[in-house]
Parts: structure tokens; sequence; C-alpha cells
């Protein structure tokens, strides 16, 4: 076994990097250009007369309201991540399951 230098080792892990990257970066372009393909594919075989069609504005329904959950629950400058860990607390040190407790609003205090 030969001994090698450390630059000689600095240059055949570059170009090691290099080739790894470079097949990377080409197997993006083959996946990029490959969906550009199907999206056309799928434009083409839509219809005309539904692509012409305005878009109807989406109908907002009241979604239906999950079984064990209490009803909405109104967030105020708080995340939904944010206010889910504080109920989970909330529930943890009351020693009840989530759903029998009913949360009404979370305000952050400034």
């Amino acid at each position: 076994m030969e001994n090698i230098s450390i630059l000689d080792a600095g240059i055949i892990a570059l170009l090691g990097y290099a080739v790894v990257f470079f097949g990377i970066i080409l197997l993006m372009g083959v996946v990029t250009l490959m969906g550009k393909i199907f999206v056309a594919i799928e434009n083409k075989n839509k219809p005309a007369a539904a692509a012409a069609a305005p878009a109807a504005a989406p109908v907002v329904a009241e979604a239906p309201v999950a079984p064990g959950s209490a009803g909405a629950l109104k967030l105020h400058d708080v995340e939904p991540k944010t206010a889910a860990m504080i109920m989970a607390i909330v529930a943890d040190k009351l020693g009840k399951p989530l759903n029998e407790l009913r949360f009404i609003s979370i305000k952050e205090v400034k």
C-alpha cells in the first residue's frame, strides 16, 4: 500500500465530491425534464372546453365537527403547533383526555 500525501488525498476527495454532485445535478435535470414532459402531456389531453370555462368560486362549507371534539377554537397571535402543545400540557396536568376538555380560544399574553 502506497502512502499518499495529504494534498493528494485532498485532491482525490474533491474529485470524488465533484463526481457525486455532478451526478446529483444530472439526476435533478432529468427529473425536472420528465416533470415538464408529463405536465405538457396532461395539458394536451385535457378537453379545450374545460380549460376555457371559468373556474367557479369555491364554496366554503363548514366542515363537520370530528367525533369527540368540542367545536371551533380561535387562535389569537398563536401558531397552531404552539396551541396544540398548550392543549396537550393542560390535558396532562389535569389528568384528563384531551377530547373531554373544551378550549374556546388561545391568546398570547404580551
